[in-house]
């Protein structure tokens, strides 16, 4: 894997062979790597940002850090010195690049973000599941990224279509998630009108972290009841059957849960695209073609303006490409 955007008079030198600053060596700690999201790297609320800390990582805006972090963070200074170079690059590593952004003062509110696949004719999936268009260091990536979250939001379908299971608890990631404050692994919040779940699935029997259903306040009640019944915590994020978007955030930080990640699908983002609470997309380009009519990775009506957002790093490995775009 390799850094491709931003680019900074280090990472130019070096891909022409030459050096910035005299050295052209320098690691995380000293400094001059661009990497992340405008700032240290700090997670909302203090978070995993402890990763992200060993760098005066100057990407988008960054300034000079603190130390390296517990747990995965304290090793992640190891490659930034070789961002041009095609190599696989460690889980530290992928956790400094996917730092969510540090918090502004007072209580932290939540940061959304999307993870998503397409190939290059736009498909999000094929034969309605996004595996056969991944990669391994795909998956690395969505592993980090789940990782770094605290509570993962995914649509119903792509609960039933994908097979969902628990986020699982990761020994890499143990010590840096303990010290954030947060559980051993992220907790799932299934977005559904219906409740039409089996929730006889281990995603509801058997969590590291109890499931959240998160539905309106006129859904079924005895599919809540069966949705509690079975374990799972059910949240009321809307008035009708259905969820609002905006309701959904509010609602999961006051949980406090501000490090949010969804997984789609396509309806379920081209809602939170609509109503605007997306702040950030992590898109993975797929060097494939698969014509047909698969989704793309929004559905939905149209916004009546486009949403603008910038391209704040892009990585590659193998012909994929992996980019960070944030609301501009």
């Amino acid at each position: 894997m390799r850094r491709l955007f931003p680019v900074t008079d280090e990472t130019a030198a070096r891909a022409s062979g030459g050096s910035a600053g005299g050295d052209g060596g320098e690691t995380a700690g000293g400094g001059s790597a661009a990497r992340g999201i405008g700032g240290s790297g700090g997670a909302p609320g203090g978070g995993l940002g402890g990763m992200a800390g060993g760098g005066a990582l100057a990407g988008a805006g960054a300034g000079a850090g603190a130390d390296a972090g517990p747990g995965v963070g304290a090793r992640a200074g190891a490659g930034a010195g070789g961002d041009l170079a095609d190599r696989e690059w460690s889980l530290a590593e992928l956790a400094v690049a996917y730092a969510y952004p540090e918090p502004g003062p007072g209580d932290p509110q939540p940061w959304l973000r999307a993870n998503m696949v397409s190939t290059l004719d736009g498909a999000a999936q094929h034969d309605g599941r996004s595996q056969p268009i991944s990669t391994a260091a795909d998956m690395r990536i969505f592993g980090t990224l789940r990782a770094l979250a605290d509570v993962v939001i995914v649509g119903a379908e792509t609960v039933r279509q994908e097979g969902y299971r628990p986020a699982r608890a990761r020994a890499e990631f143990a010590e840096a998630r303990e010290a954030a404050g947060q559980g051993p692994a992220p907790a799932i919040a299934v977005i559904t009108a219906s409740l039409d779940l089996d929730f006889a699935l281990p995603l509801f029997t058997s969590p590291t972290v109890p499931t959240l259903i998160l539905t309106g306040a006129a859904a079924a009640p005895d599919r809540m009841a069966a949705a509690e019944k079975a374990g799972a915590r059910v949240v009321i994020a809307g008035d009708g059957v259905g969820v609002d978007p905006v309701r959904v955030v509010q609602a999961l930080g006051e949980l406090g849960y501000t490090r949010l990640l969804t997984e789609g699908g396509p309806r379920l983002l081209g809602q939170l695209v609509a109503s605007g609470v997306l702040d950030e997309l992590c898109l993975t380009i797929s060097p494939m073609l698969t014509a047909g009519d698969a989704q793309r990775i929004a559905g939905g009506p149209s916004v009546a303006v486009p949403k603008r957002f910038e391209l704040v790093s892009l990585l590659e490995e193998g012909g994929f490409l992996f980019g960070r775009y944030r609301r501009a």
